[in-house]
């Protein structure tokens, strides 16, 4: 009796551990059939496009204030999509993975990008540059090489990482390493690590403020992109019924947060636009009229916000979700390509499918043909990087209006017709700007007659920029051409000396220069702003 009940005993305790086993290795995996994870990818990238062509007429037009004008947008407008670089850069880097493979250096997917013939701008067009002066990632993010480290661009094309990615942040999060600094750094790169650890946590969970939660995992707690977010969080639950309220809190606190924009009202850091995507999810509802919507009249970037907010539904309903119409438009042109690439809606969904699948049986997860099997992972926030620490506007001196204001000119400068730049030609003429602060960028012309200068700071020669450019048929004028941060607090001289050398591919030497902005140390956000309810 008594050996029994010992069995008896054992045989129980043995279940128990075996059902606990059992339980344990559910929990790691989850199964989603091939035809489910197909719908939810389609939805994804039909999200990217619904979401820019609607926000696509508003863009920038509303910088620093909320977008109050009509929305006037058919689902018929899908088809504009072909030209929006929210798209078509994302889809160069998959023909990076398609004939290199995933595990590319980051060199080769630069080149594809820095190559393709499509138009760039900000963080990507710097980007691009810095690959024919020869800095390659990560220096080509890298705020000493990119003034706009922290700008949006990165954000808007990560979506397609999350999206082969489901349920795996982890892996998600390290691509986003590799690609994210070849044009951005810190924030900039935590917005496409955000962008698509959302879509990887929505392949698994429908409420939206957990895939929020979940998704501020893969950020370091203490970047600014992390607490804006939480503020939007704040912000929702004080004013749940009242976005205008909530965006203005938010503006009165950010506002100031914007190296690119320096003193403008204009604003494509990525932290401001990505708060934007999640104001649109949360107040949005999980309605997506609703959510495109809100994300763009929250101005500024206002094409890539709802993009990237109607994207993370797309994965949540699937396109089998979306309204008919919506549907029908997505098919009418699902064979077109996005222009200077291979893709078209239809190939993007299939490569997205093809990478998945790969990616789930790289990280321990199994594929068979109806399914998969994925090995669920934990985020792991990224390491932490600050391409501007404390660094804030001081001024801004325009070298027509205010040139006695700090500016020296040596030498044959002449005065642009349009009368918004100085220039030069001649070897051995120079140009200084003396300041009082912490850090300088000066600004002038990327342009097909461009030449070279030597940089100097406080007498020491820096480097050599070179200000020929012209790609895709394109030139940049007002653009950063030199900039130094963290200088010690004082009085420093900037001077750039004209060459006799230029590219061989530029028409002329000249150098031209429309601004000085001038930097200091402080608080980044607005006088230490507290919400008005705190």
């Amino acid at each position: 009796m008594k050996k029994t009940k010992l069995t008896l005993l054992v045989s129980i305790v043995m279940l128990l551990a075996s059902c606990g086993s059992s339980t344990s290795n559910n929990d790691e995996y989850k199964t989603i059939k091939k035809d489910i994870l197909r719908d939810k990818i389609a939805g994804g990238w039909a999200g990217k496009i619904i979401g820019v062509t609607y926000g696509a007429p508003t863009e920038f037009k509303a910088q620093g204030k909320i977008y109050e004008d009509p929305i006037n947008w058919k689902p018929s407008d899908v088809k504009n999509s072909v030209w929006q670089d929210d798209i078509y850069v994302q889809l160069t880097f998959m023909e990076t993975m398609d004939q290199f493979g995933m595990d590319a250096p980051a060199v080769k997917f630069h080149e594809l990008f820095a190559k393709a013939g499509y138009q760039l701008w900000h963080a990507n067009v710097q980007a691009r540059k810095n690959y024919f002066d020869g800095i390659y990632p990560p220096q080509s993010g890298h705020p000493d090489y990119n003034i706009h480290a922290d700008d949006i661009d990165f954000q808007i094309e990560a979506d397609y990482i999350g999206f082969i990615n489901p349920g795996m942040p982890r892996s998600a999060s390290k691509i986003a390493d590799k690609i994210g600094h070849i044009m951005n750094y810190g924030n900039g790169v935590y917005g496409g690590v955000f962008v698509a650890a959302l879509y990887t946590e929505a392949y698994f969970e429908n409420d939206i403020p957990k895939i929020i939660d979940r998704a501020l995992l893969s950020l370091p707690n203490e970047s600014d992109y992390a607490k804006i977010v939480r503020d939007v969080i704040i912000l929702h639950k004080q004013y749940p019924s009242d976005w205008r309220k909530a965006w203005q809190e938010l503006e009165n606190k950010w506002r100031s947060v914007n190296i690119c924009g320096a003193g403008t009202t204009f604003n494509i850091d990525a932290t401001l636009n990505g708060a934007y995507i999640v104001m649109g999810l949360l107040y949005g509802e999980g309605d997506i009229d609703k959510t495109m919507e809100i994300s763009t009249r929250c101005g500024q970037d206002s094409d890539c916000n709802p993009s990237n907010a109607v994207a993370v539904l797309g994965i949540i309903k699937g396109l089998s979700g979306f309204p008919p119409a919506y549907r029908e438009a997505i098919t009418s042109m699902k064979d077109s390509l996005f222009i200077h690439t291979s893709y078209s809606f239809t190939k993007a969904v299939d490569q997205c499918m093809k990478y998945a699948e790969e990616l789930t049986v790289l990280n321990e997860g199994k594929a068979d043909e109806k399914s998969l099997k994925i090995k669920i992972q934990e985020p792991v926030a990224s390491p932490m990087e600050d391409a501007f620490p404390k660094v804030v506007l001081d001024k801004r001196v325009n070298i027509i209006s205010n040139e006695k204001d700090g500016w020296e000119l040596k030498g044959k400068w002449a005065t642009t017709e349009n009368k918004r730049a100085k220039y030069s030609n001649k070897a051995g003429d120079e140009v200084s700007f003396t300041f009082e602060g912490t850090g300088i960028s000066i600004e002038g012309n990327w342009v097909k007659d461009g030449g070279m200068a030597d940089v100097y700071l406080d007498g020491v020669l820096k480097n050599t920029v070179n200000c020929y450019y012209f790609y895709a048929n394109q030139q940049h004028h007002g653009m950063n051409i030199c900039h130094f941060f963290n200088l010690p607090y004082g009085k420093h001289t900037i001077k750039l000396v004209v060459k006799d050398q230029k590219h061989p591919d530029s028409e002329g030497n000249n150098i031209y220069i429309t601004n000085a902005l001038v930097f200091k140390t402080g608080d980044k956000l607005s006088e230490n702003f507290k919400f008005s309810f705190q």
